[in-house]
């Protein structure tokens, strides 16, 4: 995927639910792997000709690993000519060693964000970006059916009371797949997840069930995409331009 085509799906998802206004500073979360990396690149092109003037921050919560190198990153982020900061912290060890959870995701996960929300907060930053997918959305409903009982996905767009925080995730529209290209053809830094769960997780079995899914049903991704934008889930935003929606359909 060439960088035009990703700052077009990025767009395409900034308009249709509004994730970017006036003034923004936006923190963007680096975890080191290519969808991070991708909406660095994606945001800090789109501040140079969005209407809507912002500034972003790149901040990569250091969750204590061994042999997390991050030199890389701060190169491109440098280059890119865009404030990068790491939070070192201990939350691998106390995830791991501490507390020895037997399901550690959950508890990793609550903990990286209240850093990386601090963080963006102690910063100066008013909305953070992951850089989820359309793909995580996909499986993230799958995770919630399959082991809560639940129809829902998290929303491209979600507001955080206790902290004034607004949580955007501008790649919605993005394939994994075309993320994977991107990666290859700009030869992006990514830099090895060191969690020892990394690849064990059920976020990974469900990965796997959709590619089975889609394999035997191609297009089926994309249809319970679709069924999710249009399943009216608690907290999520209208589409503030259809437009830009019905053409993500056309372009996925």
């Amino acid at each position: 995927m060439k960088l035009q085509r990703l700052l077009s799906l990025t767009r395409q998802a900034v308009d249709a639910y509004g994730l970017i206004d006036n003034g923004d500073k936006i923190a963007i979360g680096i975890s080191g792997g290519k969808d991070s990396l991708a909406l660095l690149y994606a945001l800090e092109k789109l501040m140079r000709f969005y209407p809507k003037k912002f500034q972003i921050q790149a901040i990569t919560v250091d969750l204590g690993f061994d042999g997390f190198d991050l030199e890389p990153i701060k190169s491109l982020c440098g280059q890119l000519g865009v404030p990068y900061r790491i939070l070192p912290t201990d939350i691998g060890k106390i995830v791991f060693q501490e507390r020895q959870e037997s399901s550690p995701c959950s508890l990793c996960a609550k903990l990286r964000k209240g850093a990386l929300n601090q963080a963006a907060l102690d910063l100066g930053c008013n909305k953070v970006a992951y850089g989820h997918h359309k793909n995580d959305i996909v499986e993230t409903m799958l995770l919630s059916l399959i082991y809560e009982g639940r129809f829902y996905s998290f929303s491209p767009k979600t507001y955080l009371d206790r902290t004034g925080l607004t949580l955007i995730r501008p790649l919605i529209y993005v394939d994994e797949a075309d993320l994977i290209g991107f990666s290859n053809k700009y030869h992006l830094p990514l830099c090895k997840n060191p969690c020892p769960a990394d690849g064990f997780t059920k976020r990974e079995y469900v990965k796997k069930i959709t590619k089975i899914l889609e394999h035997d049903n191609p297009g089926v991704r994309q249809r319970m995409f679709h069924a999710i934008i249009d399943g009216n889930i608690p907290g999520w935003p209208p589409a503030l331009n259809q437009n830009s929606v019905q053409q993500s359909s056309l372009t996925s």
